[in-house]
């Protein structure tokens, strides 16, 4: 095996175990044990909050899970009274789903708590040059993301 292909297996690992770790605590974090709602729930809210009105395949689409999966996480939104779904005044085919004053609410307050811990423990416990590579790390996270590979 090559030195390149070797060492891109170690990172893939390494990465995979870290983010899996570290996304489990700020879940923790940043979702109390009493919230009813999954992560993948809050997300797919933090997302509609984001880009306004969607559909819900575009949601599944941008959150890499199947229509049906996205469909049940919706579901579950809507009796929460976190989204509603209107008919699109251009598509009469298509419905598009927004948030409600309540969903609005909610996603403000779930990335405080998760960034104000993350931003404690980044202050507490690394450098500023540590603190650096992490911003460049996120930008590289973020690129690996979107790749379609």
């Amino acid at each position: 095996m090559a030195v390149e292909e070797e060492r891109a297996n170690e990172t893939a690992a390494e990465l995979s175990k870290s983010m899996v770790r570290l996304r489990a605590r700020l879940r923790r974090e940043s979702a109390p044990d009493e919230m009813p709602w999954t992560w993948s729930q809050l997300t797919t809210l933090a997302r509609v909050v984001e880009h306004g009105p969607t559909t819900a395949s575009a949601l599944a689409q941008a959150e890499h899970v199947r229509r049906q999966s996205m469909s049940e996480t919706l579901a579950a939104l809507r009796t929460h009274g976190l989204i509603v779904a209107e008919p699109d005044p251009s598509d009469g085919r298509k419905t598009l789903i927004s948030a409600t004053r309540e969903g609005r609410d909610l996603t403000a307050t779930i990335p405080a708590a998760r960034e104000a811990w993350l931003s404690s423990a980044l202050r507490n416990l690394l450098q500023p040059e540590e603190q650096q590579l992490l911003l460049k790390a996120a930008a590289i996270m973020n690129r690996l993301a979107d790749a379609e590979a």
